[in-house]
């Protein structure tokens, strides 16, 4: 096992048995992806782009950055390192590139939890997040996203899968963790109410702050399941060694399409930037890099798109 997994799960560990179970309320990131990225400084050089610049909100330009709210712990994307100041992965390099291209810095912020991202977006506290953050139609009330990633959602599982999880239709009567606050604990729990409509065992779920903590309840023994984005499972299963494997792949597993991306307050100019943005880093080939560094391939998009979830009717 890493260095590095070690170490975000013995942080966790020591949060669960202190009964807190939070991150730091908040912690101020140190610019934008500038230490340890993925993909090397000389692939993310971005020509300033000053159409993109001038289209930039007036408070942005005057202040000459923006703030991108993260919770720290969605690997490959977000990964915040040990002096709690640091942001890398898939996330930070992008956004390293994308403040060359538009001429501002973006310093990261890490809250507590995807609910203090999105209330904290919507206050105007933070200029946006970076994500990826699902895109489902009732978030799309207050926000608007600028989807940059296509997910999948599927469990991690001790080795050998002992419970036989093929997809959630499986989950009857297990104890599943999820990450509190976001869409898959939304679906686990309904699939609870339905394993009672089938006269079967509800889905015990278990809810927790963040990713690390929800994988070392499986990895201890406390959940049979973590329920969550395929990309940072595959991550920490990767980074598990031989302890976990993936489970319920290539299956819906309650989900229609579903697409990540970056997250505005409503009406704000700043996401038509970012959409052109985006569209000049995959066309000059910016975006493959980063995403073929972290493991993302499968989950890349053609195209940036703005509120891309699927509606149900």
């Amino acid at each position: 096992m890493s260095k590095r997994i070690v170490a975000a799960l013995a942080v966790a560990g020591a949060l669960v048995v202190s009964g807190c179970g939070k991150n730091p309320s908040e912690v101020d990131g140190g610019g934008s992806g500038s230490k340890a990225s993925g993909v090397g400084a000389a692939d993310l050089k971005q020509t300033l782009n000053q159409k993109l610049n001038d289209r930039l909100p007036a408070k942005v330009k005057s202040a000459g950055k923006l703030i991108s709210v993260n919770n720290g712990s969605f690997p490959p994307y977000e990964i915040a390192g040990s002096d709690g100041r640091s942001l890398t992965g898939a996330a930070a390099d992008m956004a390293t590139a994308l403040s060359q291209l538009i001429g501002v810095k973006i310093e990261h912020v890490t809250v507590d939890g995807l609910p203090s991202e999105l209330s904290g977006i919507k206050a105007g506290r933070y200029d946006f997040a970076i994500g990826p953050i699902g895109d489902f139609p009732e978030r799309e009330t207050a926000n608007d996203f600028v989807d940059w990633v296509r997910e999948f959602v599927v469990f991690a599982v001790p080795k050998g899968n002992p419970k036989h999880i093929s997809s959630i239709a499986d989950t009857c009567g297990l104890k599943i963790s999820v990450m509190a606050g976001g869409s898959a604990e939304d679906v686990i729990k309904k699939q609870a109410q339905t394993c009672v409509q089938q006269k079967k065992p509800a889905v015990q779920v278990q809810s927790y702050k963040d990713q690390p903590t929800s994988i070392l309840a499986v990895r201890s023994g406390r959940a049979d399941a973590f329920f969550s984005s395929q990309a940072p499972l595959t991550y920490f299963v990767k980074e598990a060694g031989n302890a976990l494997e993936l489970a319920g792949t290539g299956k819906a597993n309650g989900f229609d399409d579903l697409f990540q991306g970056a997250v505005v307050a409503k009406g704000s100019p700043l996401r038509d930037v970012l959409v052109d943005a985006f569209k000049e880093l995959i066309a000059n080939g910016t975006y493959g890099k980063v995403m073929t560094k972290w493991g993302l391939s499968a989950n890349s998009l053609d195209k940036p798109g703005v509120n891309l979830a699927p509606r149900k009717g």
